[in-house]
C-alpha cells in the first residue's frame, strides 16, 4: 500500500508544510471516526485537477465499518463523486440526502473540506454504515455532537489544534472515557466509563454540573497531579494536551481537545483512561530489569573473584604445564565475565557483541607472550545477540583468538633474530563477520605459522579446540571448519551458525 508521502509526491502539488498539517490531522482522526461511528477517507486533489486520490483511511472502533475494502491509492475522476467536487469548489461541508449502497450496505456520506489557513488542501469523506441504525442514546448523541463540532473545526481550519499532543501509545481513546465540559470547565456530559474512572479516584455521586478542575483538586493529592497551569489548561479544556493524575492506588491519563467550531471557544472534549494496571506492570518490569542487571553485575564480580583466585594460585605453582592450565582457566572465566559486565549495563537481555569481541581481542593480546607483536582486527558487525548466545560466542572467540596468537606466532616468525632492535614485525589476526539469510559467519584468519602437519580437528586433543567444537555445534547449532589460510601461510577458522 503506498504511503501518504508517496501519493502526495506522485499526484499533488502540496508542499511539505501541507503534508505536516495533514499528518497532524491524521494523528487524531481516530477520535473523529469513533465519535462519528464512521469511516474516514482523506482525498487529495490531483495536481492537474483531473480528480481526487484517496491517500489515507480510518475505520471506527465504536461501530461497523462502511468500507469493507481499503481504498487508499484509489483515483476518482472529477465529476464521478459530486460531493467531493462540491466540498472542494464551495469550501463547505456537503451532506447527501439519500444514502449510497455499497456491497448491499446503505452508507450515508458527508464531505468535509480540510482548510489550512486561507485555502482548502484536501477533503475528508465521512462514511456511515446505516445498517442497524436505531434511536441514539444519550451517549451516542454526545458522541455525534462532538464529532460535528470537530468536523466544523476541520472545515474552518481550527483542527488540528495547536498544542502539545502526546505520541504515547497509552493516550486515551473515545471508548476509555469521555467528558464534555463547557467554556467555564463544568461537566455537561460524562460517559459511564468516565464516571467510573472518577469514582475510582474517590468521587461519590455524579460528575455532571461539577467543575472538573475543582473536583480533581479535591480527589487528587498535589504530589500526584501536574502543576496548576497544566491542570487548569487540560481539565479546564483550554489546552490541547494530555497529563497524568491519580492517587496512590489509581493512575489516570487525561487528554483535552478544545472545541471551537466557528472560532469561539465553547468547551472541550476530555478523554480519560485508567492506566493503573499498565503503570503497575511498568513498575514490575522496571524492578525486574533492575534485578536482572544487578544479578549480571554480581555474577561478573564473582567471576572476577574466581579469576583472581586462579591467578593467585598460578603464581604459587612452578610446574609450567599446570601454570599454563590455570592461566587458560583465568582467560576463559574472564571472557564470560566480560559478557555479564556488558549485560549489567544493558536495558534488555540482548547485547551488542561488537564491543565484547573487541575487548576479547585486546584481552587475548594483553595476556599472551606474543600479544604485543600481534594485532587483532575486526571487520563487519556481530549485531545484537541474546545473553546465552553472547556467552557461548565469547568463549568460542576467546579460544580461537588465543590459538591464533599463541600457536600461530613463534619467536622466529616475529623477529627474535633482530637482536637489540625494538621494532618487530607485527602479526595480524583478522576477524571477519558476515550476516546473510539467517546465518552468522565468522572467519578468523591469521598470517602466522599455520597448522601443524597432519592436523585433524576431529582427532585433536586440544582442550581449547574441544571447547570450541562443543559450543559451536551443541550450544550454537552451527559448524566449524579449520583449514590453512589462502596463500599458503597462516590458519583460517570459519564459524557458521544460525542467527535470529
Amino acid at each position: 500500500m503506498p504511503s501518504l508521502g508517496d501519493l502526495v509526491r506522485a499526484h499533488t502539488d502540496l508542499d511539505e508544510s501541507d503534508v505536516e498539517w495533514l499528518m497532524l490531522l491524521m494523528a487524531d482522526w481516530q477520535i473523529i471516526a469513533d465519535l462519528a461511528f464512521a469511516d474516514l477517507v482523506l482525498w487529495l486533489r490531483d495536481a492537474e485537477e483531473l480528480g481526487f486520490w484517496a491517500v489515507a483511511q480510518m475505520r471506527p472502533t465504536t461501530g461497523p465499518t462502511a468500507l469493507l475494502d481499503d481504498v487508499v491509492g484509489t483515483f476518482v475522476p472529477a465529476g464521478r463523486r459530486r460531493m467531493l467536487d462540491m466540498a472542494w469548489e464551495h469550501e463547505r461541508l456537503v451532506r447527501e440526502g439519500d444514502p449510497e449502497w455499497r456491497d448491499d450496505v446503505p452508507v450515508r456520506v458527508e464531505t468535509i473540506p480540510v482548510r489550512r489557513g486561507e485555502r482548502v488542501i484536501a477533503v475528508i469523506a465521512r462514511n456511515t454504515n446505516l445498517l442497524g441504525v436505531r434511536t441514539p442514546s444519550r451517549l451516542e448523541l454526545a458522541y455525534l455532537q462532538t464529532a460535528a463540532d470537530l468536523t466544523q473545526m476541520i472545515a474552518h481550519g481550527f483542527f488540528p489544534p495547536e498544542g502539545q499532543r502526546s505520541d504515547d501509545t497509552d493516550t486515551p481513546r473515545v471508548g476509555d472515557g469521555l467528558l464534555r465540559v463547557d467554556a467555564a470547565g463544568r461537566v455537561t456530559y460524562a460517559s459511564p466509563n468516565a464516571q467510573s474512572v472518577y469514582r475510582r479516584l474517590g468521587l461519590n455521586g455524579d460528575l455532571s454540573g461539577l467543575t472538573l478542575t475543582d473536583i480533581t483538586r479535591e480527589l487528587v493529592p498535589p504530589r500526584r497531579r501536574p502543576d496548576e497551569e497544566t491542570l487548569s489548561a487540560v481539565l479546564g479544556g483550554r489546552g490541547n494536551r494530555d497529563t497524568e493524575i491519580g492517587t496512590d492506588e489509581v493512575s489516570v491519563i487525561v487528554r483535552a481537545v478544545p472545541l471551537r467550531p466557528t472560532g469561539e471557544h465553547i468547551g472541550a472534549l476530555v478523554l480519560l483512561r485508567d492506566v493503573t494496571d499498565l503503570r503497575r506492570r511498568e513498575r514490575e518490569l522496571v524492578t525486574k530489569d533492575a534485578t536482572i542487571r544487578e544479578i549480571h553485575h554480581r555474577v561478573k564480580n564473582n567471576l572476577q573473584t574466581v579469576a583472581a583466585l586462579l591467578r593467585l594460585q598460578a603464581r604459587r605453582i612452578e610446574a609450567p604445564a599446570a601454570k599454563a592450565a590455570l592461566d587458560e582457566a583465568v582467560r576463559r572465566v574472564g571472557s564470560i565475565a566480560i559478557v555479564h559486565e556488558t549485560l549489567s549495563h544493558a536495558v534488555e537481555e540482548h547485547v551488542s557483541f561488537d564491543e565484547i569481541a573487541d575487548r576479547l581481542g585486546r584481552m587475548v593480546t594483553d595476556v599472551s607472550v606474543a600479544g604485543d607483536r600481534v594485532l587483532v582486527v575486526r571487520r563487519g558487525s556481530f549485531g545484537d545477540l541474546t545473553s546465552e548466545a553472547a556467552t557461548a560466542w565469547a568463549m568460542v572467540l576467546t579460544e580461537v583468538l588465543q590459538n591464533a596468537v599463541e600457536h600461530g606466532y613463534v619467536e622466529d616468525d616475529l623477529g627474535e633474530t633482530l637482536g637489540s632492535e625494538r621494532e618487530l614485525p607485527r602479526g595480524r589476526v583478522v576477524v571477519t563477520v558476515a550476516r546473510s539469510l539467517g546465518r552468522l559467519q565468522v572467519t578468523v584468519e591469521d598470517d602466522g605459522a599455520g597448522l601443524p602437519a597432519g592436523f585433524d580437528l576431529e582427532r585433536s586433543t586440544s582442550l581449547g579446540l574441544s571447547i570450541v567444537k562443543t559450543l559451536v555445534e551443541s550450544e550454537l547449532g552451527g559448524q566449524i571448519e579449520v583449514a590453512p589460510a589462502p596463500g599458503g601461510r597462516g590458519t583460517r577458522v570459519v564459524l557458521d551458525v544460525p542467527y535470529e
